[in-house]
């Protein structure tokens, strides 16, 4: 007991002021010392779960928002100082291959496997690594239940339940790192060719389908806050511009809830009916996580403004428009200037983020302006990284742009082949835009010019 007088009398004596970030203020004074200590344990005691007390954005009141308050007291700083850009990539592959080179060394004693950064050393832990090459977030995807996907998407990725997030999300926090949760609310890939209802919700009336929305986001959310993995940012659905659940595989294209510019107005309540209840979701469970939306019509000026109007008129609760960025499928920067151009001048109050990029280092991505593309970035480990520099400087010319994730980084079957390839590849077809070589296991330049986003 003695020593916890002296630590109450050392916190009572290190206020910090008002000057600095007031995060662990519970009392509202302004300042961060031993008085707020004194009401979160009054708060913890009488079980009241009120949002000044939860320091740490968990949703809940407890002794790990009270070991944040004294940690700011004895730091006497900023509690977990929020980045002004995020920069990163989309991890959600990264355990399966760990567990790949993992099987390659010890079934099959292959001892050149694996991420090696770009003198050839290898990395052990590559969230680790990466956060020293100045990334400050990651992201991961989640599936409904992606046991019901084809072997076809298995094969290219649709793994991700629950438990992986689970594991993923805790090393990026670990680690120091922003978590930003892609919820696809689909048993495989979500886009704007496919956003089909999960198996186990297909019986589900509109009403109903609604509630399984908003329980499912929460329940995952409280099992991630439980795991030590609490998102910081949240997509509620992934490239939802012509909505999303429209109805269970197989359903006739006439009787699928898509949401275009023609569609009937029932479509486009229904989605927002569903958008609101993930997003009320996300408020109660984590009130201090960011709130994306998620769409990718670029090139499409008129459908991108379209969803985000439909989304101002309708109340639905965001905070951060996300896009999707490919420039041999969308073209090159100048048609992503002008898509960011027109939401800035739309939409001021909203951050945005582009929330998936990537450019190939060899062959092409077979998208249409693959020509174009390769004219003005070749082909090549060079070309790719003047594609990120130049991505990075467009962006940087817009204030409210606040983020940038590269899609699939991790995508590196280096060692994986030969004649044990039927058992050891993770991807059927190498991914040829991620920021590793699949050849030498190799860190690729580009990978080394995403930190300048954020500087």
């Amino acid at each position: 007991m003695k020593s916890l007088r002296y630590l109450f009398l050392a916190l009572a004596l290190i206020p910090i002021g008002a000057n600095a970030a007031i995060t662990g203020d519970v009392n509202g004074d302004g300042t961060v010392n031993i008085s707020d200590v004194n009401v979160l344990i009054s708060m913890i005691l009488a079980g009241d779960n009120g949002s000044i007390g939860d320091v740490n954005g968990d949703g809940t009141v407890n002794i790990s928002d009270l070991n944040d308050v004294i940690g700011i007291i004895l730091g006497g700083g900023q509690h977990e100082e929020q980045p002004a850009r995020l920069v990163g990539g989309d991890i959600s592959m990264l355990t399966k291959y760990e567990a790949h080179y993992q099987m390659a060394r010890d079934r099959y004693h292959i001892s050149n496997v694996g991420y090696y950064d770009n003198s050839g050393k290898r990395i052990d832990d590559l969230i680790t690594w990466v956060k020293q090459q100045g990334w400050n977030a990651a992201r991961v995807r989640l599936f409904v239940n992606p046991a019901n996907a084809s072997n076809e998407h298995m094969e290219q990725g649709v793994i991700q339940n629950l438990d992986t997030v689970k594991v993923l999300g805790r090393r990026i926090k670990a680690a120091g790192m922003k978590f930003m949760l892609d919820f696809h609310y689909s048993d495989t890939w979500a886009d704007p060719a496919s956003q089909y209802t999960p198996a186990e919700w297909a019986n589900l009336d509109d009403d109903a389908l609604t509630q399984q929305v908003y329980e499912y986001t929460r329940d995952c959310l409280r099992a991630l806050k439980a795991a030590g993995a609490t998102p910081d940012y949240i997509q509620t659905g992934n490239e939802i511009s012509y909505g999303m659940l429209w109805g269970p595989v197989g359903t006739p294209q006439s009787q699928l809830k898509q949401c275009f510019s023609n569609s009937p107005e029932a479509n486009w309540a229904r989605f927002a009916q569903l958008l609101t209840a993930a997003g009320q979701a996300c408020r109660e469970e984590c009130p201090n996580a960011k709130i994306i939306l998620h769409t990718e019509r670029v090139p499409r000026n008129s459908t991108l403004l379209g969803f985000y109007n439909q989304m101002k008129n309708r109340g639905v609760d965001y905070d951060i428009i996300g896009l999707s960025y490919y420039p041999y499928y969308h073209g090159l920067l100048s048609v992503l200037n002008t898509a960011l151009r027109s939401v800035q001048s739309s939409f001021p109050d909203k951050d945005v983020m582009i929330v998936e990029a990537g450019y190939s280092y060899e062959y092409s991505m077979g998208g249409s302006y693959d020509n174009d593309c390769a004219a003005t970035w070749p082909l090549t480990p060079t070309g790719q990284r003047q594609f990120t520099i130049d991505l990075i400087a467009k962006l940087k010319e817009y204030d409210n742009v606040k983020g940038l994730f590269w899609w699939f980084p991790e995508a590196n079957e280096y060692g994986l082949g030969g004649s044990n390839w039927s058992v050891l590849h993770v991807n059927a077809q190498w991914y040829n835009a991620g920021l590793w070589n699949h050849k030498s296991g190799r860190a690729l330049p580009a990978l080394m010019e995403l930190k300048t986003f954020a500087e």
